[in-house]
């Protein structure tokens, strides 16, 4: 009867054992982690009606020009109702021509741009609007926070440019590549009502 009675204590004790074990390896697991949400990449369409995402939008735009392939990195803001020139973007001031940081093109081949002549590289790319006539600036220093480190001595192409009023409003502020059949090609900006080229030609 001893036997029998420590052989059904030793189970209980045994069970008991085990129950605590799963129940500490259940708690030693950790939650699962929620992945975070990330906007990727995207390539703004031409549009004329607001959209309900907030912010500026993380932007691609790339094309060819000639045999050259031109990338552009951006961020795009929205109108959103607000006044763009004169009142978001000041007049007669350097511009990212974009939000947050820099804008930057790159270039796979040397492109020549007035009477410059560009090798394959990446740069910044900023603008100074005025209400008749645009200041399209590429500089060296592509990688920074809005115009924070820009520097005039590190420009290496200044062109004029006047900008063209569209029937349209487009929402968001988009690039494009937009080539001929040639070596030639432009690189547009449409934003709000405006547009404004910059003419580009592929040097081979």
């Amino acid at each position: 009867m001893k036997i029998i009675t420590t052989l059904i204590s030793l189970s209980f004790a045994l069970l008991f054992a085990s129950c605590n074990q799963k129940q500490e390896a259940k708690t030693e697991t950790p939650p699962p982690v929620a992945e975070k949400k990330v906007i990727e990449t995207v390539v703004i369409q031409p549009q004329t009606e607001s959209d309900t995402l907030k912010g500026s939008i993380k932007a691609l735009a790339t094309g060819k020009i000639g045999n050259t392939v031109v990338t552009i990195n951006y961020y795009s803001p929205a109108v959103r109702g607000r006044v763009i020139w004169g009142g978001l973007v000041p007049l007669e001031q350097v511009w990212v021509t974009g939000a947050h940081k820099a804008t930057s093109v790159e270039f796979e081949g040397a492109v020549k741009i007035g009477d410059v002549e560009l090798p394959a590289g990446k740069y910044g790319l900023f603008t100074i609007p005025s209400k008749n006539e645009w200041t399209v600036v590429i500089n060296k220093n592509w990688d920074q926070h809005l115009t924070d480190e820009y520097d005039p001595k590190d420009d290496l192409v200044r062109v004029k440019v006047k900008p063209e009023t569209q029937a349209v409003n487009q929402e968001r502020l988009r690039y494009a590549i937009e080539p001929d059949p040639t070596k030639k090609g432009e690189i547009v900006v449409y934003w709000e009502k405006l547009e404004v080229s910059l003419p580009i030609t592929a040097v081979n």
